[in-house]
């Protein structure tokens, strides 16, 4: 039987700075398209585990070595990616230290949760609403996309 096509998969941090009052997050400005402000992360490499991808795509593009708290959720809205079908893992992770922009990340700005920008690529306006709840109240981001006639 042939191997089934399937979607691309990554993985995102968002990244609380510990050491900094009110622990803020940091996003990167993506160097390619889509453009706009983003969680750090990106795809997964063949024989890695979601969490390694993780930590190693933050520590590429934000130079920080991170630990992992938490999985927010899974991501996989087909159209969440505009160049195609990409499922997304999303964890929280704590971080300390300066960040820097590096690899896939034009620029790098630490953020309060309450000072966004408004040019949020992908689905990250959702992701980090739901990363407030999570923070509000302790809860994971909610199941979605689920076709309640079939259970």
């Amino acid at each position: 039987m042939p191997r089934p096509e399937t979607p691309s998969l990554a993985a995102d941090a968002i990244i609380e700075l510990v050491d900094r009052p009110e622990r803020p997050i940091v996003l990167i400005e993506r160097k390619y398209p889509p453009y706009g402000w983003a969680i750090p992360g990106g795809f997964v490499d063949i024989g890695e585990p979601l969490e390694k991808a993780a930590i190693r795509e933050a520590l590429e593009e934000t130079c920080l070595q991170v630990s992992l708290k938490a999985l927010l959720g899974v991501y996989s809205d087909p159209k969440r990616d505009e160049r195609g079908h990409t499922v997304t893992a999303v964890y929280v992770a704590e971080a300390r230290g300066e960040p820097m922009a590096a690899d896939d990340a034009r620029n790098l700005q630490v953020f309060a949760l309450d000072d966004l920008p408004g040019e949020l690529a992908f689905d990250h306006a959702q992701v980090l609403g739901d990363y407030r709840r999570y923070r509000k109240e302790g809860t994971v981001a909610p199941l979605r996309h689920i076709d309640k006639r079939h259970i």
